[in-house]
C-alpha cells in the first residue's frame, strides 16, 4: 500500500544537510509510489528546492518567516504543526539531529502520535515498515513497527544509503505562510566557534582523541592527521573534562553518536559510555600504548603504540600515499 511521505530537510549554512537526503532515501521507500512531501524552514530556502526534487520530493513546501531562520523550540514546533495539518501524512521522518532530536517528542505528544527514535535502517515487507534502531548502547538492535495511526521517526545521520540523484526530476514548490507567537525565547544573533573542520555528525572520517593527548596541545598531531583524511575531530569525554578541547566535540553516551566509514582512536582506552557513541562505526582503528585497553575490543584494526609516535607517522605515510 503507498504512502504519503513527509520530510522536514535541515540546512546550514546555505546548504542542505546530508541527513536530508538520508531521510528522503527512506521516505521513497516507505511510500512504495506514494507522494513524498518535504519542507524547508526559514527565509532564502528556495535554492534548495531542486536539490530536494533531485533526492525524490515530490511537493516541497517553503516555509518562510524571520523566526525560522535560527531554530527554537517553539518556533518550529508551531510552524511543523501547521504545515502537517495541511499535508497530514501517512508517515513522518525528520532526521535524529539536535533539532530533530529537541522537537519529535513535542511533535508526537501534540499529535497523540508515538515515536520511534534514532533508527539507524528502514525495511518494508508488504504493508509492514519496520524501523531498525541500537539499545544497550548499540550492543543489540531492535525492530519497531506502528500498528495503528501516523508513523512518525527520526533517521540516525550517516547510515541510510542516499540514492542517486535524478536531475530530470522536477517538483511542485508550495510558498506556505505560517502563524507564529508567543515565543518565549527569540535568538538575537548567533555567534559560533571558528572551525574549519568538518562536521562531526556528518564525518566520513572521524579522529578522536582521550586522555592519552595529554594537553590542549596534545590534539595538534589529531588535527594534522584529520587535514590531510579530510576527517572531523572529536574527543572523548574524559579529553573535555580534563579541559583539552570543547564539549562540542564530544562522542558517546552523553555527547555526539557517530556513525563515519572509519574512525581512528588515539589515546582512548574504550569506557563503555565512549564506545555508545561510536561502536557502530563502520571501521575502527584504535592507537593506545596500553595492550589491554577495552577499545581494542571493539577495534577492527589495532596499534599498540603511543600516539606521539604512532600518529605523525601515520600521516606523514598517508600524505605520499594520497598525494600519488
Amino acid at each position: 500500500m503507498s504512502k504519503n511521505v513527509f520530510v522536514l530537510a535541515e540546512s546550514r549554512d546555505g546548504n542542505l544537510r546530508n541527513v536530508s537526503f538520508e531521510a528522503l532515501s527512506a521516505a521513497r521507500k516507505i511510500a512504495n509510489g506514494g507522494k513524498v512531501t518535504a519542507a524547508l524552514f526559514g527565509t532564502d530556502q528556495a535554492q534548495l528546492a531542486e536539490q530536494l526534487a533531485h533526492h525524490g520530493a515530490d511537493d516541497i513546501y517553503l516555509v518562510e518567516h524571520d523566526q525560522l531562520n535560527t531554530y527554537t523550540t517553539d518556533a518550529y514546533t508551531q510552524a511543523m504543526m501547521q504545515v502537517l495539518d495541511a499535508v497530514n501524512p501517512d508517515v513522518i521522518l525528520l532526521g535524529h539531529t539536535a533539532i530533530g532530536k529537541d522537537m519529535a517528542p513535542r511533535i508526537a505528544a501534540k499529535r497523540q502520535l508515538g515515536l520511534i527514535s534514532d533508527c539507524t535502517d528502514v525495511e518494508v515487507n508488504g504493508d509492514d515498515i519496520e524501523f531498525i534502531r541500537p539499545i544497550y548502547a548499540g550492543k543489540a538492535f531492535q525492530k519497531k513497527k506502528v500498528s495503528e495511526g501516523a508513523i512518525f521517526a527520526t533517521i540516525r545521520p550517516n547510515n541510510i544509503p542516499v540514492d542517486e540523484p535524478d536531475t530530470t526530476r522536477s517538483a511542485s514548490t508550495v510558498n506556505f505562510d505560517v502563524e507564529i507567537k508567543d515565543l518565549r525565547t527569540i535568538v538575537k544573533e548567533v555567534i559560533r566557534k571558528t572551525s574549519e573542520g568538518v562536521d562531526l555528525s556528518e564525518a566520513k572520517i572521524v579522529v578522536s582523541g582521550g586522555r592519552g593527548v595529554k594537553s590542549e596541545d596534545g590534539f595538534k598531531p589529531l588535527y594534522e592527521l584529520a587535514e590531510v583524511l579530510g576527517a572531523a575531530v572529536g574527543a572523548s569525554r574524559g579529553a573535555c573534562d580534563a579541559g583539552y578541547c570543547d564539549y562540542a566535540m564530544q562522542i558517546g553516551q552523553t555527547g555526539k553518536v557517530v556513525t563515519p566509514d572509519l574512525y581512528i582512536a588515539c589515546g582512548i582506552s574504550g569506557a563503555i559510555q565512549h564506545l555508545a557513541g561510536m561502536s557502530n562505526s563502520k571501521v575502527i582503528v584504535a592507537i593506545n600504548k596500553d595492550p589491554e585497553a577495552p577499545i581494542f575490543q571493539v577495534a577492527d584494526y589495532g596499534i599498540v603504540g603511543d600516539l606521539f609516535d604512532v600518529v605523525p607517522k601515520l600521516t606523514e605515510e598517508l600524505k605520499h600515499v594520497l598525494k600519488d
